[in-house]
């Protein structure tokens, strides 16, 4: 019986012996990917405008953008290469690379700061000095036409008054007269 198992065991040492070995020597021979590999994501900042769009399509959060900071920050363990953020990308800064992440101990934040982006341009609000000048000049002129009218209007009031007064008079002495 022993013997038995020993001749199954020689057989696949002599066959290994003389094959190729089935792993990579990885330091030496990095790995090569292919073409659809979905590997990590990787961002050209300089294109980048900062939209936003990729962190509210990330499925897990894992994008995180500062618009007032000009930061583009993604947390690598937490991205599942889905390649979601590099479809919506309207400036196509965002890629797929073929290297996947590098194994670590301690989830890391890369984070990207954007240089060249310019500062919002705040425009100063000025008024224009010659309508200001012409409208204090008909400003007195408009007070004016305006206490005429309350004026006439107070009138006007006064004479409605006194003839919605003199109306119930007149409507009962003629109710009498018919009596």
């Amino acid at each position: 019986m022993k013997n038995m198992n020993t001749m199954k065991f020689t057989g696949t040492v002599l066959k290994n012996l003389f094959s190729k070995p089935a792993t990579r020597p990885y330091p030496e021979q990095p790995r090569e990917y292919p073409d659809r590999t979905r590997g990590h994501v990787g961002i050209d900042i300089d294109t980048c405008v900062l939209c936003g769009l990729c962190s509210r399509k990330c499925p897990t959060g894992a994008i995180t953008v500062d618009r007032a900071g000009k930061t583009w920050e993604i947390q690598r363990f937490g991205c599942i290469q889905c390649g979601c953020c590099v479809e919506v990308c309207p400036k196509k800064c965002l890629s797929m690379k073929q290297t996947y992440t590098q194994p670590g101990d301690v989830k890391k934040t890369e984070s990207f700061l954007k240089t060249n982006m310019p500062d919002p341009v705040v425009k100063p609000v000025v008024k224009p000095a010659a309508p200001a000048a012409a409208a204090s000049a008909a400003k007195p002129a408009a007070q004016a036409n305006a206490a005429t009218a309350n004026t006439a209007q107070v009138n006007a009031a006064t004479v409605n008054t006194a003839q919605a007064n003199a109306a119930p008079a007149a409507n009962a002495s003629e109710a009498q007269g018919k009596a």
